[in-house]
């Protein structure tokens, strides 16, 4: 279930941050400095938790489970992103929200998974 949780926050959050990129073709309201930073920064915390949710799928699933739970993720989480909406989506204030709910995943991966990579050592 957390693992579905995490991948599916990946998912989206990845969905968010791939329409920034290339910076010259953003949406207007997120062509300043600091939409600038929040747009790296999410970036960088999407790599972190991508790392982080990848680890705690192998070292908790099956391959079967992991490739399942995965596809799943993928086939649904851009019906998610969809719902938002797109003030949300494509606007400096969904940047920032998307920052929280990465570091709450964080936060939780971190609680977490230790005890999974410790099993797999």
């Amino acid at each position: 279930m957390w693992f579905a949780l995490f991948a599916t926050v990946c998912a989206i959050a990845f969905l968010v941050v791939s329409g920034m990129f290339p910076f010259a073709s953003r949406p207007e309201p997120v062509k300043s400095g600091a939409a600038t930073a929040l747009v790296v920064g999410n970036g960088l915390l999407l790599i972190a938790l991508v790392a982080g949710t990848g680890l705690y799928g192998y070292a908790e699933l099956r391959w079967t489970t992991l490739i399942v739970v995965t596809g799943l993720v993928v086939l649904f989480a851009p019906g998610l992103f969809e719902v938002w909406p797109s003030s949300m989506r494509d606007g400096p204030t969904g940047l920032v929200v998307l920052v929280g709910i990465q570091l709450c995943a964080l936060a939780a991966l971190v609680k977490i998974a230790p005890r999974a990579l410790l099993n797999m050592t």
